[in-house]
């Protein structure tokens, strides 16, 4: 871990705004807390997340803000107008969760913590963009402008998809990208590329006991699956796999006609990534000519570009400045986020996080309340430093 160095932009905003209302006004636990709650209510699996956007949208109206719209994939936009000409900055939250529609939202509190499915990832990022625009919008004009967005399809299969359509209408209004996705103190400039497949077998299928010895979908794959779990991978740089869904067959007693699995690949070199999914392509390859009266396919589900920005960056060493103003350890770090898709653009932009969580996209998901104050006060200085860049 680098140690950031704070830089004067940091420096004298963080002097000129801890006398301001602003400063106080940004730090209202309570109340961004009731927003990521009333967020975290609304159901938003990937690919279902018109009902959420909606209340976006219209706390997005009721703020203030200008040329407020939402485009056919539910990503809702917000504008606050600068006073220069010119590019202008994006910050961004994801709306979906990786829960079900029918999934029980009902929250708990333990001491500093809340209990939810999704409320960490990422209900309270939400929230704490439209505090951020509630705050904003009540001070004098920023010197550039700034594009408020919840996106879509973030998610699992949700491929960036959101992201994706987001910096295609905006490319030509913002040079800079913050992104609402992460822990408390962590600053993500660099992109994971991952690549996502389904990989199915058909099968002719039949009765467990009468048509004994026919090809069996699930046991193709099992057979399959076995051999992907011994795929070669560097641990420099990283790059990972995982079988995460496999479902197939009817019941007990018959044989199979369908399987399949999800299978995930990632890794900080797209080189590397290209390698492992070239390794996979040429065991589903094997397996389809071995196995006989079966089909044996994989389909490409899911790729995400990577992409990243030097530690050096201007915007990485604000962002590092401002949670260190607040005192926070400030940690540089990879991973798979919507700043993959600007940075994979040549847009700089980098992932930050005003709280912190656990147990993310399992059913007791908690946040903890206590660095939101800090967190949005870090939250507050890089935008506004970036703001006056």
């Amino acid at each position: 871990m680098a140690e950031p160095r704070p830089g004067a932009p940091v420096e004298g905003l963080h002097r000129r705004l801890a006398s301001t209302h602003a400063w106080k006004a940004i730090a209202d636990t309570d109340a961004i807390v009731e927003a990521a709650l009333a967020i975290q209510q609304i159901p938003a699996p990937t690919f279902d997340e018109a009902e959420r956007a909606r209340y976006v949208r219209d706390r997005m109206v009721a703020l203030g803000l200008e040329h407020v719209h939402m485009d056919e994939l539910h990503n809702v936009y917000g504008c606050l107008p600068g006073q220069r000409p010119g590019s202008g900055i994006l910050i961004t939250a994801h709306t979906d969760t990786v829960f079900a529609r029918d999934v029980n939202l009902e929250v708990r509190r333990e001491g500093n913590r809340i209990y939810g499915p999704g409320l960490s990832d990422n209900s309270i990022s939400v929230a704490a963009l439209l505090h951020l625009a509630q705050v904003m919008q009540q001070q004098p004009a920023p010197g550039r402008t700034i594009w408020f967005v919840a996106n879509t399809g973030e998610e699992g299969l949700g491929n960036l998809r959101g992201m994706r359509a987001v910096i295609d209408q905006l490319r030509d209004q913002v040079d800079t990208v913050l992104v609402i996705d992460a822990e408390y103190g962590t600053v993500v400039h660099a992109g994971v590329a991952s690549r996502r497949y389904r990989i199915s077998v058909e099968a002719p299928g039949g009765h467990a006991w009468q048509d004994w010895g026919a090809p069996s979908a699930v046991h193709v794959l099992v057979r399959l699956a076995v051999r992907l779990t011994d795929l070669a991978v560097p641990t420099d740089p990283k790059t990972t796999f995982n079988v995460g869904v496999v479902q197939g067959g009817t019941t007990v007693n018959a044989i199979a006609q369908q399987a399949s699995l999800l299978l995930d690949l990632r890794s900080t070199a797209e080189p590397h990534l290209q390698a492992l999914a070239e390794q996979v392509e040429a065991i589903v390859a094997d397996v389809a000519a071995q196995e006989r009266g079966v089909t044996v396919r994989a389909d490409v589900v899911g790729d995400r570009p990577g992409g990243n920005i030097s530690q050096e960056h201007p915007l990485v060493q604000l962002a590092g400045a401002a949670y260190a103003a607040l005192g926070a350890e400030v940690r540089f770090d990879a991973a798979s986020t919507d700043a993959n898709v600007p940075l994979s653009r040549g847009i700089p932009a980098v992932c930050i996080g005003m709280s912190r969580g656990g147990n993310a996209h399992r059913l007791d998901e908690y946040l903890e309340i206590d660095d939101i104050p800090a967190g949005m006060r870090a939250l507050l200085l890089l935008v506004c430093a970036a703001a006056e860049a």
